[in-house]
């Protein structure tokens, strides 16, 4: 009975995987932010465990999409290299602060669950309004985005590795969002190619610090990347075929009612 539990348990992570890997293709967002709830309320894995399985499989699988977006020059590396200043700094406080604490004490579990909480419900905020808020930036001061401080983009680093660190949501949704508000006449493709290419070695760190407190389940990893993999190449292609307006709705609906759900669970 144990072997076909686990049997069973095996397939649904496979299949979930797959589910957020199309997703993630035809979206961008969607990775952390459904996976790491998933794991949670779903498969009732410890929020510390879920978020750190999430951040091995989120830097496994953004490699490759960081792989293809290199290969395409999409990527503006002095942003990448401010974002990680204040990033990495962030989750190595947070992986310390956890490893003092505790990061499967009951107040720990209670602090990753209402941050993964609130952060989907930001992401599911900022999906909703991003192009108005965007709109009203350069409605109200022309030259925004022009000369962007770097201060305010390790900054927006160091605040998106922190929540990173804690929830694993933040290095999509967030991210992309945050660097298309300062750097409003940054093509679209480099803002997606430069988010993608931060979250590789800011999900490496923060996993391998999840690793050091003991929070990884590397039979869930492998499992989810069976699935996630061919699920990303599936979403990235039909993308082009998907209305994306009615996509980036529906996903913040999601993320908005998991949000809730983590709040009340």
């Amino acid at each position: 009975m144990d072997l076909l539990h686990a049997l069973v348990a095996h397939q649904l992570y496979i299949i979930s995987g797959f589910v957020v890997g199309i997703l993630v293709g035809l979206t961008g967002v969607g990775g952390g932010s459904l996976m790491t709830p998933l794991l949670i309320l779903l498969f009732r894995i410890h929020p510390a465990t879920a978020v750190g399985t999430d951040l091995l499989y989120a830097a496994a699988t953004k490699t490759a999409g960081a792989s293809v977006h290199g290969v395409a020059k999409s990527i503006d590396w002095r942003i990448v290299g401010l974002l990680a200043l204040g990033s990495l700094p962030a989750t190595v406080i947070v992986i310390l602060s956890l490893a003092h604490f505790g990061a499967a004490s009951p107040a720990a579990s209670k602090l990753i669950s209402i941050t993964l909480a609130i952060a989907l419900l930001i992401s599911a905020t900022l999906l909703f309004l991003k192009q108005r808020i965007l709109n009203a930036a350069t409605r109200r001061n022309p030259d925004f985005g022009l000369k962007a401080s770097a201060g305010l983009t390790v900054a927006t680093g160091f605040v998106v590795g922190v929540l990173v660190a804690l929830s694993s949501v933040g290095a999509g949704a967030l991210g992309a969002v945050a660097l298309a508000f300062l750097y409003p006449r940054l093509p679209t493709l480099k803002i997606v190619g430069s988010d993608v290419a931060h979250a590789v070695p800011l999900a490496l760190l923060a996993g391998l610090g999840h690793w050091w407190l003991g929070s990884i389940n590397f039979g869930v990893l492998f499992s989810l990347l069976l699935g996630s993999i061919p699920g990303v190449i599936l979403g990235s292609v039909t993308a082009r075929f998907v209305p994306e307006v009615a996509l980036r709705s529906a996903l913040a609906v999601m993320l908005a009612v998991v949000g809730l759900k983590m709040l009340t669970s």
